[in-house]
């Protein structure tokens, strides 16, 4: 296995994608497929697929298996599980879980709400109301073609990730946060021409809930 892709799927058993662990089939099988920068660097992204999906596939999944979603500013999708029930719609509380990663820093994980625990020491959800704009577009165009109980992987171009430092959903930790800020908005890279890659981000997504608001 690749430094890359160790980097990505943290090759320690304890750190591999908690929602793949707990949702989905316990044998995952490590794809790497390629994002290629302005520099022409491969950045190396590790696809955790149950063995199940693999096994319905014809051929390996990469990128070329992932499906831009509609009026998503280029944020592109691989569903790993289809949930149930209606589809969110502005003004829904939504609940997700989900793995944050940021594909400048080879796959850095910077934030999973599974890190995030309730005096119970279960993982709490982040909540938020969607069409709100609080959170990252890409999260939100992510989410309102998903159904509770799916689970999506998404790449989400920098256009439609951080745009400044407010938007949710927001590392706890100050030192993840300084550095997720300052690869991003670093002006030096900006100036060199590498915006177009400096902010990709690469979710995972569980829906967890969605609330209608009461009328």
């Amino acid at each position: 296995m690749s430094a890359s892709v160790c980097a990505l799927s943290s090759c320690s058993p304890s750190h591999h994608l908690p929602i793949a662990h707990r949702s989905l089939p316990k044998t995952l099988t490590i794809i790497p497929t390629f994002i290629s920068s302005r520099r022409s660097a491969l950045i190396s992204i590790a696809i955790l697929l149950p063995s199940s999906f693999l096994a319905s596939s014809s051929s390996h999944a990469s990128l070329s298996d992932f499906v831009q979603l509609p009026a998503s500013g280029g944020v592109k999708a691989l569903d790993l599980r289809i949930g149930h029930g209606d589809l969110p719609i502005d003004g829904d509380q939504i609940a997700i879980h989900y793995y944050g990663r940021l594909a400048a820093k080879q796959g850095w994980r910077f934030d999973s709400t599974y890190d995030h625990k309730d005096e119970a020491g279960d993982p709490v959800p982040f909540v938020f109301v969607l069409g709100s704009g609080k959170v990252i577009s890409g999260i939100e165009a992510a989410v309102r073609s998903m159904r509770v109980g799916g689970v999506r992987r998404v790449i989400i171009p920098p256009s439609e990730g951080y745009q400044n430092t407010m938007q949710e959903p927001i590392p706890p930790n100050f030192f993840d946060r300084q550095r997720l800020f300052t690869t991003i908005f670093n002006p030096t890279r900006l100036a060199n021409g590498e915006g177009s890659s400096l902010g990709t981000l690469v979710f995972d997504i569980e829906l967890v809930s969605l609330n209608h608001p009461q009328q």
